[in-house]
Parts: C-alpha cells; structure tokens; sequence
C-alpha cells in the first residue's frame, strides 16, 4: 500500500491501527488546537523534543500539511478524538464537522515511533504488535513534562517487547531516529516509570511478553494528548492513539 492509498483507505472509512501501514513512509500523531493554545504548545513541544517532536505545523484553519500532497487532515486519519474541557467527548472517522466549530485551528503534526520500526523488522527484531494484529501498547507515567503556558502533564510511553540480547540494537537503531522520538528512555521495571500491570495499558492493546524479553519503553505522541486532560483544554482534535497520519515522506528522511 503507498501513502497515498492508505490515506485513500481512511478517508473511505477505514478505521485500523496504522502500524506496518505504508512501510517505509513515515507517520504522524496530530493535534489540532484553537490559535490562542497553538502559542502554548509549540512551547510545551520545545520544551519536551521527546515525546513531542513537531515534524510540521500548519497555518490556522489550514487542512492540508507539505507532508503529503493533496491531503486532507479532516478525512485522512482512520480516526480521531475530539475532546472538550480536557474530557474525550466522542471519536469520529470523520472529523470535519469538528474542525467547523473553530475555523482557526492550528495544527501539529509529532513524530511517531511506528517509523522506525520499519529499521526493527529489517533488522529481525519482531514488533509484537505488527504480528499479534493489534494497537501499540502505551502508558501514562510519573514522568511529569516541563510545562509552557498553561499546558502541562505527564509523558506517555509505548512499549514494546525485545529479546533480551537485542535490546542493544534496539536502541542504536531507534537511536539514529530523533526526529521520531529516538531511543528508548527506559528498558526494563515498568514500576520506575509508575507502571502497575503492563496488561493494562492506558492506551492502545496489551501485547504478549515472552520469556528472555525485556519491556522497552520509547516516549510517545499520545504525550500531547494527556496534556490536554490534564490541563483541561476547552477544545481539541487529536489522532486516536495508534491511529496515525500517513505522509509521502520516506522513514529515511529522519535517520541520522
């Protein structure tokens, strides 16, 4: 499938996790925020490159990005949330009567992890998720972000399972990709990061843990998304997590 087509395929009505969707092109988490919050969060993003690492920004009422031409943020993602003083107030495949309600909305488009993994399976280190069929397992943690503005909250985490002798690799391959999150920020005890049960994840779908696996963690583009809660923002478009934006633009545009 090439970006275009999967783009295509959500604005039909597919509704499915993207990962392994278009491999080999990179995607997108969204937030989309009325003009007097955009200020506050390219600072809250600046502030934390992280799990918020801004690959494009649109002008205010703008819904189309240079990332991938002739696309149409209202339609293009298979879905999305759409959240209302902090709260998630519904989720639509659709979110253009959404986006009528604030013309001037500003929008931003975060690296996300599902990028390199692409690097992971060439390299032969498996991505549970991919091969269960399921959404990326992803946490809230005690990691408090550096707040801006009136934004605050704390990072999320997607987790994914590695071979014990991999996990080396994992994080030099994940690591030449800063510009999608990078490297881990944490290998191993998910209670360093306040995780109780990881077959509970707050986001996305638990995802089986073998023997001789370690649980490692990759901040994550839902990060914008617990801000919102936490800080109550009155009004917000966001991706469903694990339901990203696929753009034309090649994984290796971001390797260094």
């Amino acid at each position: 499938m090439t970006p275009q087509q999967a783009r295509l395929e959500c604005r039909n009505g597919l509704v499915a996790p993207t990962a392994g969707m278009a491999a080999g092109f990179t995607q997108c988490n969204m937030i989309s925020l009325p003009k007097d919050w955009a200020w506050d969060f390219l600072l809250y993003a600046q502030r934390n490159p992280k799990p918020c690492p801004v690959l494009d920004v649109t002008e205010a009422g703008r819904f189309d990005t240079a990332l991938a031409s002739g696309a149409d943020l209202r339609t293009d993602l298979p879905l999305y949330r759409i959240w209302r003083d902090g709260k998630l107030a519904e989720e639509v495949s659709d979110a253009t009567d959404a986006w009528a309600e604030h013309p001037d909305l500003v929008t931003f488009l975060i690296g996300c992890s599902f990028t390199f993994e692409t690097p992971l399976l060439e390299a032969g280190i498996e991505i549970r998720h991919i091969t269960q069929g399921c959404n990326v397992p992803m946490y809230s943690t005690n990691r408090a972000c550096r707040p801006a503005g009136r934004l605050q909250g704390p990072m999320v985490v997607s987790m994914r399972p590695i071979p014990a002798d991999r996990v080396a690799d994992a994080v030099t391959i994940t690591g030449r990709y800063p510009g999608v999150h990078g490297a881990p920020v944490h290998i191993g005890d998910p209670a360093s990061l306040g995780i109780t049960d990881l077959a509970r994840p707050d986001f996305g779908d638990p995802v089986e843990i073998r023997d001789g696996e370690v649980p490692v963690f990759w901040a994550c583009g839902v990060t914008p998304q617990a801000a919102v809660m936490a800080s109550r923002v009155p009004f917000a478009i966001t991706h469903a997590p694990g339901h990203m934006f696929v753009t034309d633009i090649p994984d290796s545009r971001w390797h260094v």
